[in-house]
């Protein structure tokens, strides 16, 4: 394709809705997250604004300052994702599930086609716009119950850290924000340009949406054994066949034990984490290599191509070939700057007889 063939360049603009009693490090996480990826070409793959469902000026946030937004409602209409983080002064929204007038506007702004997505209790402007009746959807463990008898309609799932339902994507409260928005990167880009991101933000480059909010679970003990060394030890081995009594052995626990104690601390059992981790391998060698399809399932440990294809299918709703095509480095994907599977990534319903991911049985 000739460059004056080519579609002319623009970035994916991402709106973020800053409301009053906003928390100023939720507002921050797509700023961050998505302020980073770059193409081939070093051009950033997203541009994101703020904006305010009032004119340009102050909102105020839930610390001691507020900070001034610079786009008025108005700029909704720009987006091609709209974030709306959490808030604890949401008014009527919160108390009785309806948008106040002000806000009824301003969504009105919101093009139709326009992916959207929250964080925490910012889920509570979508429900109350109808925006997810007789969807699934999350948001903090601590308001999950309340925000069910609030929205009877809504299918609300308090066990994990986001749900991707192709259009509409919610997550659980404060850092299931960053694994929210790096998905969305993983999605529209591939594995490589949101570990970039992840290493450049120093965060774990993936946590799975199906992954437990961990409820109620303490900070270990340091005098306990823990199951890092299992972990960094089937991470080295991911082409080899491995058993939960191998990992078992590399901490001298029994199987029994190893299995309550890895899911205390990762929230996923032993296999499911290791499927987990072999789909990230072939995302990668999909991405980064030439390899043929039998070569990238045996490095990633599924065996044969056919095991391979089915747990991508599962996992990410695409076969290893799509997936290829869609996220392979330097392809249209990154040059253009659109959005790149439009398969929506279940993350509550990605549980099969493989234990290939998904929430805690």
């Amino acid at each position: 394709m000739s460059r004056e063939s080519e579609p002319e360049f623009r970035p994916h603009r991402v709106v973020v809705l800053a409301l009053d009693g906003l928390l100023p490090f939720e507002l921050g996480i797509p700023h961050r997250i998505f302020g980073r990826p770059r193409d081939a070409e070093g051009r950033l793959l997203y541009e994101v604004v703020t904006c305010s469902i009032r004119p340009p000026g102050p909102v105020d946030t839930d610390a001691d300052f507020a900070i001034d937004v610079p786009n008025g409602p108005e700029a909704l209409a720009t987006a091609d994702t709209v974030i709306v983080p959490a808030s604890y002064e949401l008014g009527p929204v919160f108390e009785e599930g309806v948008l106040t007038p002000e806000l009824t506007a301003a969504l009105a702004h919101i093009r139709p086609g326009t992916r959207l997505a929250s964080i925490c209790t910012g889920v509570y402007v979508l429900a109350a716009a109808g925006l997810l009746d007789g969807r699934p959807a999350t948001t903090h463990w601590a308001d999950a119950e309340r925000f069910q008898e609030l929205f009877p309609q809504i299918e609300v799932d308090a066990d994990v850290l986001f749900i991707d339902d192709g259009d509409v994507l919610t997550s659980a409260g404060v850092a299931a924000g960053i694994d929210l928005c790096l998905h969305m990167v993983r999605r529209d880009h591939g594995t490589a340009v949101a570990n970039d991101v992840a290493r450049r933000t120093v965060v774990p480059p993936h946590r799975d949406g199906g992954q437990a909010q961990y409820i109620h679970r303490p900070v270990p003990d340091p005098q306990v054994a823990t199951t890092t060394a299992a972990r960094a030890w089937a991470l080295g081995r991911l082409h080899e066949p491995i058993q939960l009594r191998d990992m078992a052995e590399q901490e001298a626990m029994s199987v029994r034990t190893f299995t309550r104690r890895f899911r205390e601390e990762v929230g996923v059992s032993p296999g499911q984490w290791l499927t987990q981790q072999r789909v990230e391998r072939a995302r990668h060698l999909l991405e980064s290599t030439d390899l043929s399809m039998d070569q990238v399932a045996t490095d990633a440990g599924f065996g044969t191509a056919q095991s391979m294809r089915q747990h991508l299918q599962t996992a990410l709703g695409v076969t290893p070939t799509g997936y290829r095509r869609t996220f392979r480095t330097g392809g249209a994907t990154a040059a253009t700057g659109a959005t790149g599977s439009s398969e929506p990534d279940r993350a509550t319903a990605n549980s099969d007889h493989h234990g290939t991911v998904g929430a805690l049985n």
